[in-house]
C-alpha cells in the first residue's frame, strides 16, 4: 500500500523556521517529482514548492520564494521542506504529494497524496 507521511508540523511564531519531512513508501519513487501543497484555513489547495527525479531542479511558489527551501533526502523516497522566516499567512496544513509532472497535484491513479501536517504561525 502506497502511503505518505508528513511530519514536522506545530505552533510556530512569527520569524521561527520548522522542517516538514514526508516518507513515502509502498513503492519506488525514485521517478516521481515530490512536491508540497498547502490548504490554509479558507482557502484552496495552493502549490508551495517541488524538486525533480534527480534533485537538481526546484519550483518554487512566488510567496515563498527565498525563505522555503525543498530537498530530497539520501533516500530518494524522502522530501523536505526547510520553511524560514514563517509569517502567519503561511498558517495552513501542508502536503506531501508524489507527481509524475513538476508542480502539478495529483490526478489519481499512480500520482499520490499525503495526509497532511498542520502549521500555525501565530504569536
Amino acid at each position: 500500500q502506497v502511503q505518505l507521511v508528513e511530519s514536522g508540523g506545530g505552533l510556530v511564531q512569527p520569524g521561527d523556521s520548522l522542517r516538514l519531512s514526508c516518507v513515502a513508501s509502498g513503492r519506488s519513487f525514485s521517478g516521481y517529482f515530490m512536491n508540497w501543497f498547502r490548504q490554509g484555513p479558507g482557502k484552496e489547495r495552493e502549490f508551495v514548492a517541488a524538486i525533480a527525479r534527480g534533485g537538481g531542479r526546484t519550483m518554487y511558489a512566488d510567496s515563498v520564494k527565498g525563505r522555503f527551501t525543498i530537498s530530497r533526502g539520501d533516500n530518494p523516497n524522502t522530501v523536505h521542506l526547510v520553511m524560514n522566516s514563517l509569517k502567519p499567512e503561511d498558517t495552513a496544513t501542508y502536503y506531501c504529494a508524489a507527481t509524475l509532472f513538476l508542480g502539478r497535484p495529483p490526478e489519481g491513479g499512480n500520482e499520490y497524496w499525503g495526509q497532511g501536517t498542520q502549521v500555525t504561525v501565530s504569536s
